[in-house]
Formats: structure tokens, sequence, C-alpha cells
């Protein structure tokens, strides 16, 4: 797949077999639409576009434009690298570009410029100024300028259509297990470790501070997690606490600390990636030092049982 950011970049030789979206967290309906994308254009002999944006199009459009992402601009495109689409396209998205018509969208960008023959969406697409074009209105204009329409259905979970929206709103009250389903992967951040308090050592359970890449990253409720490490290349578990630290610090800030397991090298200014598996209990303030050790221990075992379930 090659990753492009203008038209000047893509042959438009033969007709396109095109999607778009914004597919932040890239979840499993919208690896259906690029499967349909794909296997359409094989079909055809035509080649495949995904299009997607940077920034998010809420972002631009919204007054308040801190939007929080499943996925950054890195990981969404690492993760749609695997779709096998010919193209990514990465549109830069401006106000200017959110006032196309949906109709000049379409005859313009679309086929003029892209020869588009087909175009894949999802049951719910909307697109053009005001998201004013539907299924509907694509289907009229598909008669006006030639193109043909496919409609992917929804995808299912445990009865549940999955959505960005239901993976942000399960993310946030702490259910990793129903994020993780949804998008058919570990939630993960990448970050950088800095350093802490040392306060964990101290109790016998070293941890290492990750300070995440960005601050547009959806971080998941607070709490304590089973997670999976992955530190230049090489793989561990351990368990993570999201929190402020309430038995220490009566009005800490938020810090992201892991304890590795069987782990002791020095990792000051790494880049780790943490992957959630499991979410073990909520953040809580222990009355001593002996309460929170013995709770630790606790949490420790309870982990290395998911991990043992996990990897046999």
């Amino acid at each position: 797949m090659k990753v492009v950011h203008s038209l000047e970049e893509i042959n438009t030789d033969k007709k396109a077999v095109v999607t778009i979206g914004t597919f932040d967290g890239v979840h499993l309906g919208h690896k259906k639409l690029f499967e349909k994308v794909v296997s359409v254009a094989k079909q055809k002999d035509y080649q495949s576009i995904v299009i997607t944006f940077d920034p998010h199009p809420r972002s631009v459009l919204q007054d308040n434009n801190q939007v929080l992402l499943l996925t950054l601009k890195n990981e969404k495109t690492e993760i749609l690298s695997d779709c096998k689409s010919d193209y990514l396209y990465i549109i830069n998205f401006t106000k200017e570009f959110s006032q196309q018509s949906s109709d000049n969208f379409v005859e313009d960008f679309l086929v003029q410029k892209l020869n588009m023959g087909v175009f894949v969406i999802g049951h719910d697409h909307k697109f053009g100024k005001d998201r004013s074009g539907d299924e509907s209105k694509l289907k009229e204009l598909s008669l006006k300028y030639n193109f043909e329409v496919e409609v992917v259905e929804p995808v299912f979970c445990n009865d549940e259509v999955i959505s960005s929206t239901k993976i942000r709103n399960s993310l946030i009250s702490g259910d990793i297990k129903k994020t993780n389903k949804f998008l058919a992967r570990e939630y993960s951040f990448n970050g950088k470790v800095i350093h802490g308090s040392t306060r964990g050592r101290i109790l016998g359970f070293p941890t290492a501070n990750i300070q995440p890449e960005s601050q547009e990253k959806l971080m998941p409720q607070g709490g304590v997690y089973v997670v999976r490490c992955l530190i230049n290349g090489v793989e561990y578990f351990g368990i993570m606490n999201i929190g402020f630290r309430p038995t220490f610090e009566e009005k800490g800030k938020l810090v992201f600390e892991v304890h590795i397991f069987d782990f002791n090298a020095d990792i000051y200014g790494e880049e780790m990636k943490i992957s959630f598996i499991e979410r073990l209990r909520d953040e809580k303030k222990f009355s001593s030092k002996e309460e929170l050790i013995y709770q630790i221990e606790r949490d420790k075992k309870k982990a290395i049982q998911t991990i043992s379930v996990l990897i046999n």
C-alpha cells in the first residue's frame, strides 16, 4: 500500500474503488469496508483507494477543538497498512475542504479527480457540507455520474453494532475487554519512560513512569490493568496503574506507571508500547504502606493468572 497526501501522487489512469472516512479506532466494521474495497477492485481490475483525514474533522469544525482519538495518525497509518489497498490517501482536513457540498465533492473530487468507478460506504455513511450526503443521495448521484454504490452492512459483536462511539464509551468506562473485542486487537498507546518518584522501588515493586506520546490520545478509565509492554522489540507483561496515587498524594497529577514482571533494566528515555489486556480494579487510597503492598501482591498474582490463560 502506498501512503499519499496529494492527488498528484495517485495514478488515476485506472478507475478506482473508493471508501472514505475518519476511521478512528480502525475497528472490525471499518475492516469489513476495506475488505469490500479490495475484493471489488480485484473483481473489476480497478485500483483500490482508502481515504481518511488528518486532523480529525471534529477538531477543525468544533469550537472546543480538543478531540481525543482512539488512533493517532501514525497508529492509524500503521494499522491501515494491513488492509491491502493500493493507496491510503490522507487528506489535510480544513474548514475550506469541509464547505464542499455533497454534489461537488462527488463530481469534482471523487469522479473527475480520482476516476472513481465504485464507492463503498458503511450503512450510516454521511458526507459533504453539514453531512448532507447519505446513501440515498449517493445512489441518486451514481446515476448522474455513472458510478456504482456498494453498501456494507454493520458488523455486530454480542448483538451490538460496532462503532467508534461505542468503543470510546467502553474505554472511558474501563471495559477494556469490550474495547478489545470491538477492535479485534488490544487497545494500546506509545510513550516514553520518564523519571518518577521511585516510590515503587521502595515498596518492592519498581515501576516505569510513562509519558504518553500525545495528549490527543484517549486513555482508559483510571485503575489497575494487566498490560503487555513492548520495549526495543521485546515483549514483557506487567501491571499498570493509571491514576493520582491517592495513598501518598492529596492532589497529585495523573500518572501512568507500570510494574514490568521479571525486568530490571535501566530504560529511562526509552520508547515503550503499552497494550491493555484486562482491568483489575479501581485505584483506591490505602490506610498504610503495608496495605498497599499487600494489594499490589494480589494484583500481581491475579495478573499472572490472566497471562497464563492468555499464553497457554
